[in-house]
């Protein structure tokens, strides 16, 4: 039987991406998930790799900000050595600004930025009329240009890192023996696993819906955020919409209503919109931890193991960077972990 120095226990973003990184600095590595690669939360629709706004800064905002910088690198040595596109593109993001105090409040967000974003991205207030057909209505003409959100395609983007480790050979299988030190990521089951033993609640289930629209705004059309929905062009032709975030829920798998209110706001927002047709509506169940950040670090049951979970709405953004730092901390005992995002903070 083969060597292996790192097992991974699951195959949704952060899991792929922890087994990618381990793998490119020479480790031996297994994935194992019963599903397969991105068949939970990380085979959604939309994947806006989106910043947190540029104010009262915290170890979660910059360590975002690093991941979304290590992105384009991160996704390029993906798909060259795996041969499959992830639909990455840093293409930015378009807001629209409804009124006086939002147009302030976002010219002051411009200085911040200039700042905190080392020179690497700009915020900017701009003229909606400056940026063409696709800019989205605006109250006060003005909308919020960043140049530091992407978007990828989540499917494609597991599609993609699977096939790249494949190429380094590293297999995912649906069942094995832990073999190595040994990484779970695990998603909504690892949280639940938590809190059924600690007796209390250390993160869990929300559900999100999307949509997929037959609608291409050109493969370097930004990203929409307007009335809390993001809207999403793909480079392949089609737009995503999402999403709705429901703590309580009947069904996991099923869209229904809130999905046809997200719908409608995006019209309203993009009425350019209104005739694409909607080719798929999905539903399913992202990991929440009870601190809102990504848990990662010496998991709490499991004695010389660790953790990585909690991606909830920012997880494709956070892979790369979360990638980063539990392979320096597994294979080089390197520990760079925010304090912020220990499982203690959740426990």
């Amino acid at each position: 039987m083969a060597m292996v120095d790192v097992t991974v226990r699951g195959a949704g973003i952060f899991g792929l991406s922890i087994a990618w990184t381990c793998a490119r600095r020479g480790a031996r590595v297994q994935v194992i998930d019963p599903f397969g690669p991105g068949a939970e939360a990380s085979g959604g629709l939309v994947g806006a790799l989106a910043p947190h706004v540029p104010e009262n800064w915290n170890a979660k905002k910059a360590f975002q900000f690093d991941s979304l910088i290590l992105a384009e690198g991160f996704w390029a040595d993906v798909e060259q050595t795996g041969g499959l596109s992830a639909g990455y593109g840093r293409t930015g993001r378009l807001q629209p600004i409804a009124d006086d105090r939002a147009l302030e409040l976002a010219r002051a967000r411009e200085a911040t930025a200039a700042e905190l974003w080392q020179g690497k991205a700009r915020w900017q207030v701009r003229p909606r009329l400056e940026l063409g057909p696709w800019a989205p209505p605006s109250a006060t003409g003005y909308v919020i240009h960043d140049t530091l959100t992407a978007r990828m395609h989540p499917r494609r983007a597991c599609a993609a890192l699977a096939a790249a480790l494949a190429a380094r050979g590293v297999e995912i299988t649906p069942e094995g023996a832990d073999r190595g030190t040994v990484i779970h990521a695990t998603g909504v089951a690892g949280l639940e696993e938590l809190t059924a033993h600690f007796g209390k609640v250390v993160g869990g289930a929300v559900k999100g819906q999307g949509a997929l629209l037959r609608f291409d705004a050109g493969p370097e059309a930004p990203q929409i955020f307007a009335d809390t929905v993001h809207i999403v062009p793909h480079a392949d032709g089609t737009l995503a919409i999402g999403s709705t975030s429901e703590r309580e829920f009947d069904d996991a798998r099923s869209t229904d209503a809130q999905l046809d209110a997200v719908i409608e706001r995006a019209l309203a927002a993009m009425p350019v919109l209104h005739g694409a047709a909607v080719i798929e509506r999905w539903a399913g169940l992202r990991p929440r931890t009870k601190s809102r950040a990504p848990m990662l670090g010496a998991h709490p049951l499991y004695p010389g193991q660790y953790i990585a979970n909690g991606g909830f709405k920012i997880g494709f953004g956070m892979a790369p960077k979360v990638a980063e730092v539990l392979a320096d901390l597994v294979l080089e005992g390197r520990d760079t972990i925010p304090q912020e995002f220990r499982p203690e903070a959740s426990l």
